[in-house]
């Protein structure tokens, strides 16, 4: 499907809680509180984000959206993490892979070195595919770390890839 990656602008927060409110109401794939208000999401989403982007299908209708923050503080702020969900309907196109893929050329832009995902639910067995074939590797599995709303305590794992050639200091 041919989409185009563009910066969120404020007018594109209806279309964008569109997609999140059912992803978070799931309580399968993101820590937040399935039962998050809508000034909640958009805060922790945009707000609380160094870039967000959306994904717009040929008809303009905002089919996904990612964001890129630091994943820590000061000295830990060169490590980058992101977030994406992609629509229903529009899933399996490839569109997630898209998104991955820009948001680490967008990372080291803007200097980060790694990113890392923290919370990788393991039962997202798409997300994970997706994560893996753009040469992210598992770091880690934390133990019933996610309270997934159908299946109880489930692993998460933690995902890095590195953004930089060579050796980090």
């Amino acid at each position: 499907m041919p989409l185009q990656i563009r910066p969120y602008e404020p007018a594109d927060w209806p279309a964008v809680w569109a997609l999140l409110e059912p992803v978070f109401r799931a309580g399968e794939t993101f820590p937040h509180d399935p039962a998050i208000s809508e000034a909640e999401a958009q805060l922790a989403w945009v707000e609380q984000s160094q870039a967000v982007m959306v994904a717009m299908d040929p008809a303009g209708a905002v089919v996904a959206t990612y964001y890129l923050r630091p994943n820590s503080l000061a000295l830990g702020a060169h490590v980058a993490n992101a977030g994406y969900v992609v629509a229903e309907h529009c899933r399996r196109q490839g569109i997630g892979n898209r998104l991955c893929q820009h948001s680490l050329q967008a990372a080291r832009r803007l200097g980060f070195r790694v990113m890392q995902f923290n919370l990788v639910v393991s039962t997202n067995t798409a997300g994970i595919h997706c994560w893996q074939g753009n040469g992210f590797q598992v770091v880690g599995t934390l133990p019933g770390a996610f309270r997934h709303k159908q299946l109880g305590y489930v692993d998460a794992l933690v995902m890095v890839k590195g953004l930089v050639e060579g050796p980090t200091p």
